[in-house]
C-alpha cells in the first residue's frame, strides 16, 4: 500500500471545527463522550493552549485527518490527549507519528513523565501506547472521566534520547 502524504502542523483557530469533529466522532462511536471532553473539544484555546498545551494537526491535501494534544499537568508532567485519526486515514501509521511528535515535544519541554487516560474499549490505541513504552498504572483517585478505566504512564528517562524526531512531512 502506498504511503499517503500527511503534513503535521501546529493548531490554529481555523482547525477548531475539525478538531472537535474528529474527536467527537470516535468518542461517540464508542459511547465515551462526556461533559469534560466538551471543554477540550469546543474550547481548545482556553483548556489546552492557554494553559501551555499544544495541539498537533495532521492534514492531507488541506483536509484535517488527525489530531493529538499535549496538555501540561504539572511542571514536568504532560498528558497526551485527544489523539484521533479519521477513518479513511487509519492504517498509515499516522496515530503513531502524532503520538511520537507529542512525546518528542514533551521531552523538549523538560517532561520527566507523560500520562494518559483511556478506555479498555480502545484496543488498537492501547496497543499503540504500549508499543511506545507506556505502562499501565492504577487509575488516579481524582480524574474527570467516568468512562476512563485505563491510566498509563511513560517515564521519559526510559525513552532513549537518541530516538529520531518524528518527521513532520512524508
Amino acid at each position: 500500500m502506498e504511503q499517503r502524504p500527511f503534513e503535521i502542523v501546529a493548531y490554529q483557530d481555523r482547525h477548531a471545527d475539525d478538531f472537535a469533529r474528529l474527536n467527537r466522532e470516535w468518542l461517540d462511536s464508542f459511547g465515551l463522550y462526556e461533559e469534560p471532553d466538551g471543554k477540550h473539544l469546543y474550547s481548545p484555546r482556553e483548556y489546552i493552549l492557554d494553559p501551555g498545551g499544544e495541539i498537533f494537526i495532521a492534514e492531507e491535501d488541506g483536509c484535517v485527518v488527525g489530531t493529538c494534544a499535549l496538555v501540561p499537568v504539572s511542571d514536568h508532567v504532560f498528558e497526551v490527549a485527544k489523539l484521533a485519526v479519521a477513518h479513511e486515514a487509519r492504517g498509515q501509521g499516522l496515530g503513531r507519528r502524532l503520538a511520537e511528535l507529542a512525546l518528542n515535544r514533551a521531552r523538549e519541554r523538560g517532561a520527566t513523565r507523560v500520562v494518559l487516560l483511556s478506555s479498555s474499549k480502545l484496543g488498537p490505541a492501547l496497543k499503540l501506547y504500549e508499543s511506545l513504552g507506556f505502562e499501565h498504572r492504577p487509575l488516579p483517585g481524582h480524574q474527570p472521566y467516568e468512562t476512563a478505566d485505563v491510566y498509563m504512564e511513560l517515564e521519559m528517562s526510559s525513552v532513549p534520547s537518541d530516538v529520531p524526531m518524528a518527521s513532520q512531512n512524508t
